[in-house]
């Protein structure tokens, strides 16, 4: 997330440790996921304004399902991790969400649902945010990684 070490082999690398997982796991971590404070309240009114939200992650669909379910996201595109037999393989479905991946479902999601670019808000954290960032027509780096906020268009801090 620093943007030090490539994000497909990093990820795939880091992928290989989860071999033999039992799904269960995957699933109390979902259960006890903490929420970003406020995170509900921001959801609830974007949603009451009208505004269409997507989550691209780097991380799993089998948590940002969570995610979604719990916060009413409309869509999400995230890495499929590859489960057999209720263990977890060590592998992740084609293809890996990286960079590349996030700008262009970004530009694709938006061309699909009639807005263009400058319509669009993208927040992120991480260097595999920064094309996705510089893409939308507001990139905002919230809590992000020091590699990431001066190349985004603006940088919140946050909280802890």
């Amino acid at each position: 997330m620093r943007g030090e070490l490539d994000f497909k082999a990093s990820f795939r690398e880091r992928m290989s440790k989860l071999d033999g997982l039992d799904e269960s796991v995957l699933a109390e971590i979902a259960e006890e996921l903490p929420l970003m404070e406020g995170v509900e309240r921001l959801m609830a009114n974007l949603k009451r304004l009208g505004y269409r939200t997507v989550i691209l992650s780097g991380g799993f669909t089998y948590f940002a399902r969570h995610l979604q379910k719990k916060l009413g996201f409309d869509e999400i595109h995230a890495n499929e991790l590859v489960i057999e037999n209720g263990k977890v393989t060590g592998e992740v479905s084609e293809p890996i969400v990286d960079a590349e991946r996030k700008a262009a479902l970004l530009e694709s999601i938006a061309l699909r649902e009639g807005f263009t670019l400058d319509q669009t808000i993208a927040v992120g954290d991480g260097a595999n945010d920064l094309k996705m960032l510089a893409k939308a027509g507001m990139g905002v780096a919230f809590r992000a990684k020091p590699l990431v906020r001066p190349g985004a268009p603006s940088d919140i801090v946050g909280g802890p």
